[in-house]
């Protein structure tokens, strides 16, 4: 089956999509081999797995590279993540059917300011949101791929300090990209339940929402999520900042102790060379 028609009807279905976020080819494995059906790129986490300040500094070459590796190890599709796009108008246009040729089945497109540092603004104008919505909407049928997933994120919760004013203007933009073509939308910084309750009504459409992040680890679950009738939910952060965790664990108890016998006590080193051999096997 093509991917993108795979995704779609993953989208589509009755159980929320979950998707964690992969930054290279063994954590994409890793999300395979655990069930889960799709796997979402995180330009945050290529940032952190290349030591990058911000995810700003990943070029759109490098993104691209790693998501191309992300498609090859796996057999489930993969939605990049297309940043602001990288760009307006026919660049665009050709960064879109670049993602489609490589086999991506989806793509996130923000409306974060990303590219005018000075700018106070936290979000671009709708209008040229809408724009760019309409120029991928037209890429993926120029690229004959009438089913590749747009993913039109808004970060308007961060737009203002006023929480009410952000969740009207969330909704609305929202509603607008919708409207414009995307397939589904993204809505940023959710904190609680009772946020995710608001938007999965207010949103006429498919609603994307992130979770296990410090902001809202402990205000709600996927399982809420399910519930509340939730399309998708990505866990942006989910493993690099586990595989981090484990990689200083591990070093720490061999820096502290100059043995690796902690380590191998709490199955830190070579616990999981079998899931690591069928992992190689998989494609």
């Amino acid at each position: 089956m093509d991917k993108c028609l795979n995704l779609k009807q993953l989208l589509t279905g009755q159980d929320t999509l979950v998707m964690p976020d992969a930054y290279d080819p063994i954590s994409a494995k890793l999300i395979e081999y655990a069930g889960f059906k799709a796997v979402q790129c995180s330009g945050y986490s290529f940032s952190i797995s290349k030591g990058y300040p911000s995810e700003t500094d990943v070029s759109f070459s490098e993104n691209i590279a790693i998501t191309r590796s992300i498609i090859s190890a796996v057999q489930i599709p993969v939605m990049a993540d297309g940043e602001d796009g990288f760009g307006d108008g026919e660049c665009l246009q050709k960064n879109i059917e670049t993602y489609i040729q490589l086999g991506t089945a989806g793509i996130n497109l923000e409306d974060q300011n990303l590219r005018e540092p000075a700018s106070p603004d936290k979000i671009i104008s709708k209008e040229r949101m809408l724009a760019k919505i309409k120029t991928s909407v037209a890429a993926r049928q120029t690229a004959g791929s009438p089913h590749f997933i747009i993913n039109a994120r808004t970060d308007a919760l961060r737009a203002t300090e006023d929480r009410r004013a952000a969740q009207k203007l969330a909704i609305e933009r929202a509603n607008s990209y919708l409207e414009a073509g995307a397939d589904l939308c993204f809505i940023t910084y959710i904190k609680t339940r009772e946020e995710v309750a608001l938007f999965a009504k207010e949103v006429q459409g498919p609603l994307s929402v992130a979770a296990g992040l410090p902001y809202n680890i402990q205000e709600f679950s996927i399982n809420d999520c399910r519930e509340l009738g939730v399309a998708r939910v990505s866990l942006p952060s989910c493993l690099i900042f586990s595989a981090m965790q484990g990689m200083l664990k591990t070093l720490t108890l061999i820096s502290d102790t100059g043995t690796f016998s902690e380590a191998t006590q709490q199955n830190l080193i070579f616990s999981d060379m079998d899931v690591l051999k069928k992992l190689l096997q998989l494609k």
